[in-house]
């Protein structure tokens, strides 16, 4: 193998390397799939009427919800917990929603 191509098989190596995910990162194709989690949740959360979306923030880090932010009630917490649960690609869904007193 000439030099050139253990540079270019090294490079390709690193590159490769570097878009791997860790425990604590993301690899780009994790990230895309949990950004179109995320839509796809606050799409949910939106289209229900009992529901405010502007209350509610929604991340997802390898396929785990967080929701958090405020609500008007228990059964608004819950009815999120729900919707978001039903998004196909959902590993599991972490509730920090505040009910407003």
């Amino acid at each position: 193998m000439s030099k050139f191509k253990l540079i270019m098989v090294f490079l390709l190596t690193m590159l490769i390397v570097g878009c791997a995910g860790g425990a604590k990162h993301e690899s780009t194709g994790e990230y895309l799939d949990d950004s179109v989690l995320t839509t796809k949740v606050q799409a949910s959360i939106l289209g229900d009427s009992r529901l405010k979306l502007m209350q509610i923030n929604v991340e997802t880090f390898k396929g785990v919800v967080q929701l958090s932010g405020f609500v008007d009630s228990a059964a608004a917490a819950t009815r999120a917990v729900e919707l978001a649960r039903t998004v196909k690609g959902v590993k599991t869904v972490n509730n920090s929603l505040i009910v407003k007193q």
